[in-house]
């Protein structure tokens, strides 16, 4: 976070000069309040007494930062943060990053200027060092997405379990040539869930194979593409651990166009158990993720800071995943 010296600094002024722009003294030249302003603006300076001021205005508000919306595991987390603060007199904004790290470091400057109460991550495109500072403006939560160095409530899913469990029923299956796929971001939570997928094959002798460890798989037209690039591959997998049930359901969905019988020829785990896994043919088994119950509880400890100003402290709630079996396995 950047001091009233690390402004003199960059503006090549005094502490003094800088504290009289600050304070609106009327003897300082325009060159030098330009100055002043300047290096306030790149280094993302806010004077304490304004910083302060901004902490007391409320504006019921609370802002959720998400990828994308058109992704349903996060309309349902939005729809039942929405309802929840609403029973609480508040709005929720939702606020799209796109796996944009620019796009987020606006959204987080809105809440730095008070346009929100609080904030819940639900995705993290920069580092943490690089939005830590923005706690001392208002509460932060994450929801799903996490990182062990930041000292906020962090509600998530046990990741590594997801990927063990997703892995462990298609060894039970009897495969042991099997695919991983991921979207392009590796968080800490893909980490994790790739983890536990490794873990498993570690476990039943065998490791992974390279080409069979997809990236840039998010939607369900990547889930088609990459079913087409599996089936031109010469050493092929015979099962995929996906990332999503999207992917998933694009992967089934162009098996049936080449003839790839799903699971005789090609078995097929997704994650998240959406509505679409019961209503795809075959049905797709997949792990299920309590979206509910995570996104209930992100919103009960972002009321608890809200309710409790300057509460800040380091809170882990894991929660289980499990495996729903279906016919895609």
């Amino acid at each position: 976070m950047a001091t009233i010296g690390d402004v003199a600094k960059l503006a090549g002024l005094s502490r003094t000069t800088v504290s009289r722009v600050i304070n609106h003294h009327p003897y300082v030249s325009e060159e030098k309040k330009a100055l002043v302003r300047q290096a306030m603006n790149e280094l993302s300076y806010v004077p304490n007494s304004i910083a302060q001021n901004l902490r007391k205005q409320v504006t019921k508000t609370i802002a959720v930062l998400i990828p994308r919306i058109s992704n349903p595991f996060f309309s349902v987390m939005v729809e039942v943060m929405e309802n929840a603060a609403a029973e609480n007199g508040y709005q929720l904004v939702v606020c799209q990053t796109m796996y944009s790290k620019e796009r987020e470091l606006v959204y987080l400057n809105l809440f730095k200027t008070k346009q929100f109460d609080g904030v819940i991550l639900a995705s993290i495109e920069n580092d943490w060092n690089d939005i830590q500072d923005y706690t001392q403006y208002g509460p932060i939560v994450m929801c799903n997405e996490y990182d062990d160095r930041a000292e906020v409530p962090m509600i998530r899913l046990n990741q590594f379990e997801g990927g063990y469990i997703g892995a462990k029923h298609l060894l039970e299956r009897g495969h042991n040539k099997i695919a991983h796929s991921r979207g392009n971001h590796l968080t800490n939570l893909t980490q994790d869930r790739k983890d536990g997928f490794l873990y498993a094959l570690e476990e039943s002798g065998l490791s992974s194979h390279d080409d069979w460890m997809f990236t840039g798989v998010s939607k369900i037209e990547d889930g088609r593409q990459l079913m087409r690039k599996i089936v031109q591959m010469n050493h092929s997998p015979t099962a995929i651990f996906t990332g999503s049930d999207e992917v998933a359901a694009g992967i089934i969905r162009e098996a049936k166009v080449l003839n790839v019988k799903i699971p005789n020829d090609f078995a097929v785990v997704g994650f998240d158990d959406q509505p679409l896994a019961r209503l795809m043919e075959p049905t797709l088994t997949t792990i299920y993720q309590p979206i509910k119950t995570i996104s209930y509880q992100t919103m009960a400890a972002m009321f608890d800071m809200l309710k409790n100003p300057g509460k800040l402290e380091r809170q882990t709630i894991d929660l289980s995943l499990h495996l729903i079996v279906r016919e895609s396995t």
